[in-house]
Protein backbone atom coordinates (compact mmCIF):
# COMPACT_ATOMS: atom_id res chain seq x y z
CA UNK A 1 0.00 0.00 0.00
CA UNK A 2 1.25 3.40 -1.16
CA UNK A 3 1.11 6.41 1.72
CA UNK A 4 -0.33 8.94 0.20
CA UNK A 5 0.97 12.36 1.55
CA UNK A 6 -1.70 15.02 3.00
CA UNK A 7 -1.03 18.73 3.95
CA UNK A 8 -1.03 19.80 7.40
CA UNK A 9 -1.03 23.06 8.06
CA UNK A 10 1.72 24.17 5.81
CA UNK A 11 3.56 20.67 6.36
CA UNK A 12 3.47 17.30 4.58
CA UNK A 13 2.77 14.29 7.09
CA UNK A 14 2.74 11.03 5.67
CA UNK A 15 0.51 7.90 6.56
CA UNK A 16 -0.09 5.29 8.38
CA UNK A 17 -3.86 7.00 9.42
CA UNK A 18 -6.78 5.37 10.88
CA UNK A 19 -7.96 5.45 14.34
CA UNK A 20 -5.65 2.77 15.34
CA UNK A 21 -2.54 5.45 15.10
CA UNK A 22 -5.05 8.04 16.01
CA UNK A 23 -5.62 6.03 19.60
CA UNK A 24 -1.77 5.13 19.75
CA UNK A 25 -0.82 9.15 19.09
CA UNK A 26 -3.37 9.99 21.58
CA UNK A 27 -2.43 7.53 24.05
CA UNK A 28 1.63 8.76 23.59
CA UNK A 29 0.72 12.03 25.11
CA UNK A 30 -0.92 10.78 28.41
CA UNK A 31 0.15 9.14 31.72
CA UNK A 32 -3.19 6.52 31.82
CA UNK A 33 -4.40 5.98 35.21
CA UNK A 34 -5.39 2.98 36.98
CA UNK A 35 -9.02 2.56 38.49
CA UNK A 36 -7.20 3.17 42.02
CA UNK A 37 -4.63 5.77 41.05
CA UNK A 38 -8.09 7.61 39.67
CA UNK A 39 -9.79 6.93 43.04
CA UNK A 40 -6.69 8.73 44.79
CA UNK A 41 -6.17 11.74 41.91
CA UNK A 42 -10.16 12.27 42.85
CA UNK A 43 -9.21 12.45 46.78
CA UNK A 44 -6.66 14.52 46.18
CA UNK A 45 -8.78 16.99 44.19
CA UNK A 46 -8.80 15.80 40.89
CA UNK A 47 -11.99 15.89 38.82
CA UNK A 48 -13.37 12.56 37.14
CA UNK A 49 -15.43 13.37 34.27
CA UNK A 50 -17.66 10.58 32.74
CA UNK A 51 -18.29 11.15 29.51
CA UNK A 52 -20.48 8.09 28.66
CA UNK A 53 -24.09 8.68 26.64
CA UNK A 54 -26.90 8.80 29.46
CA UNK A 55 -28.47 5.17 28.53
CA UNK A 56 -24.68 3.50 29.59
CA UNK A 57 -24.69 5.34 33.07
CA UNK A 58 -28.75 4.47 33.30
CA UNK A 59 -27.77 0.93 32.22
CA UNK A 60 -24.37 0.90 34.57
CA UNK A 61 -24.23 3.23 36.73
CA UNK A 62 -21.74 5.74 37.69
CA UNK A 63 -18.92 7.27 39.74
CA UNK A 64 -19.39 9.05 42.84
CA UNK A 65 -18.39 12.20 42.68
CA UNK A 66 -17.97 12.21 38.53
CA UNK A 67 -18.84 15.16 36.44
CA UNK A 68 -20.91 14.02 33.65
CA UNK A 69 -20.24 15.60 30.04
CA UNK A 70 -21.51 13.70 26.85
CA UNK A 71 -18.38 13.82 24.23
CA UNK A 72 -20.66 15.75 21.84
CA UNK A 73 -20.00 19.44 24.10
CA UNK A 74 -16.86 17.94 26.17
CA UNK A 75 -14.64 20.53 23.82
CA UNK A 76 -16.69 23.63 24.94
CA UNK A 77 -17.36 22.35 28.67
CA UNK A 78 -13.32 21.25 28.99
CA UNK A 79 -12.08 25.10 27.61
CA UNK A 80 -10.23 26.69 30.43
CA UNK A 81 -10.56 30.24 28.66
CA UNK A 82 -14.22 29.61 27.37
CA UNK A 83 -17.23 31.08 28.36
CA UNK A 84 -19.57 27.23 28.71
CA UNK A 85 -15.98 25.61 30.59
CA UNK A 86 -17.18 23.62 33.89
CA UNK A 87 -16.98 25.29 36.88
CA UNK A 88 -13.40 24.70 39.28
CA UNK A 89 -11.35 23.76 36.36
CA UNK A 90 -7.79 24.78 36.30
CA UNK A 91 -5.19 24.30 33.75
CA UNK A 92 -2.79 22.42 36.47
CA UNK A 93 -5.95 20.57 38.20
CA UNK A 94 -5.88 16.53 37.56
CA UNK A 95 -9.00 15.84 35.16
CA UNK A 96 -9.65 12.03 34.25
CA UNK A 97 -11.90 11.10 31.60
CA UNK A 98 -13.94 8.12 31.72
CA UNK A 99 -15.46 6.21 29.21
CA UNK A 100 -16.76 2.56 29.08
CA UNK A 101 -13.33 0.82 28.29
CA UNK A 102 -11.07 3.62 27.55
CA UNK A 103 -10.77 4.55 23.85
CA UNK A 104 -12.66 7.47 23.39
CA UNK A 105 -11.35 9.04 26.89
CA UNK A 106 -7.65 8.53 25.38
CA UNK A 107 -8.57 10.78 22.30
CA UNK A 108 -10.63 12.73 24.78
CA UNK A 109 -7.63 13.75 26.95
CA UNK A 110 -5.65 14.31 24.55
CA UNK A 111 -7.82 16.58 22.69
CA UNK A 112 -7.97 18.02 26.39
CA UNK A 113 -4.28 18.77 26.54
CA UNK A 114 -4.62 20.75 23.66
CA UNK A 115 -6.87 23.08 25.06
CA UNK A 116 -4.19 24.18 27.97
CA UNK A 117 -5.34 20.96 30.53
CA UNK A 118 -1.80 20.06 31.19
CA UNK A 119 -2.61 17.10 33.53
CA UNK A 120 -5.87 15.46 32.22
CA UNK A 121 -5.32 11.63 31.03
CA UNK A 122 -7.68 8.73 30.97
CA UNK A 123 -8.87 6.01 33.12
CA UNK A 124 -7.37 2.88 31.43
CA UNK A 125 -10.30 0.51 30.91
CA UNK A 126 -12.60 2.88 31.47
CA UNK A 127 -15.19 2.59 33.87
CA UNK A 128 -15.70 -0.94 32.94
CA UNK A 129 -12.25 -1.23 34.87
CA UNK A 130 -13.48 0.92 37.35
CA UNK A 131 -16.57 -1.44 37.94
CA UNK A 132 -14.30 -4.12 37.80
CA UNK A 133 -11.92 -3.52 40.66
CA UNK A 134 -15.05 -3.11 43.14
CA UNK A 135 -14.79 0.61 43.61
CA UNK A 136 -18.04 2.45 44.51
CA UNK A 137 -20.29 2.72 41.74
CA UNK A 138 -23.98 4.93 42.13
CA UNK A 139 -27.10 3.90 40.24
CA UNK A 140 -27.73 6.63 37.61
CA UNK A 141 -30.90 9.11 38.60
Amino acid sequence: MTEVPIQRQGSVTSGPFGIEHLLAESRAKLTRVSPQEALALQRQGGLIIDIRPQSDRLAEGEIPGALTVERIVLEWRLDPAGSHRLDGLQPDRPIILVCNEGYASSLAAAQAQELGLARATDLAGGFRAWKAAGLPVTSAA
